[in-house]
């Protein structure tokens, strides 16, 4: 692991916590020039990275799981992958755990599958590029750690609005969850303010999940967590009508 990957994956904490070089200064005592050049220079001490990553509340350890997912890797399955998932459900389910960091061995003790079945759906993974057949059914993943569903692929289309119903059909407090809806008027700069925190809380979990990949499958359970905000009419469930806008008007 190279200096240069450790280096972007502080950057890559800093931006998706919104934290400024002139904010991670004052939290370390440094003037904001002076902490632009360690990044632009890689002259980080040992000590200053201490620093650096107590600030950010995290260790070396965590910086340097990080680091592991940063690369050229893609970051969107294209759509021959995505097809072939998309028609194979148990497919699609052991390309999920392997992405969750779960070893072949594991997933065998954890699920209805044969050895033999196991291998023949490692051996199509592998044959699609998203995942790289080690000796000894070991794997090693060929997408990136923040990898993306196409926003018209074939699983959205496939199984995407059957798998949100069945999401959200159930009470999120019985199962200790948590859910909110909330809709109110705000101006396009809040609307673009909240929109820019969604991110941020997005790019918080998949960092989170990052830094649990480590441990095993017993001390993890999938998390499913819906982010999304658009413009919404509230007439759509009170029947209210608006009356026509005059000319010129324009919504946000």
């Amino acid at each position: 692991m190279s200096t240069e990957q450790l280096i972007d994956s502080l950057k890559r904490v800093l931006k998706s916590r919104h934290i400024t070089y002139a904010e991670l200064a004052r939290r370390i005592g440094m003037s904001e020039g002076s902490v632009k050049r360690l990044f632009s220079q890689h002259t980080f001490t040992l000590n200053r990275l201490e620093q650096v990553l107590g600030a950010l509340d995290l260790d070396f350890f965590e910086l340097a799981k990080l680091a592991r997912g940063a690369g050229d890797a893609p970051e969107e399955m294209t759509e021959p992958q995505e097809n072939a998932l998309a028609s194979e459900p148990r497919l699609m389910g052991v390309f999920y755990l392997l992405f969750n960091d779960w070893q072949p061995a594991q997933i065998l003790t954890r699920y209805e599958l044969t050895e033999a079945e196991l291998t023949k759906l490692l051996v199509k993974l592998d044959r699609l590029h998203l995942i790289e057949l080690l000796p000894a059914n070991k794997v090693k993943l060929k997408v990136g750690r923040h990898l993306r569903l196409r926003p018209s692929g074939a699983i959205r289309a496939k199984h995407g609005q059957r798998t949100m119903a069945e999401f959200l059909a159930v009470e999120f407090d019985r199962y200790g969850g948590n859910f909110r809806f909330e809709f109110r008027d705000v101006s396009p700069a809040s609307f673009a303010v909240v929109h820019r925190k969604l991110d941020r809380l997005a790019a918080e979990f998949n960092e989170l999940a990052e830094l649990d990949s480590t441990l095993p499958p017993d001390q993890r359970q999938s998390i499913g967590i819906v982010l999304g905000m658009r413009p919404w009419k509230i007439g759509q469930i009170t029947n209210l009508k608006e009356r026509p806008r005059m000319r010129g008007h324009k919504d946000m």
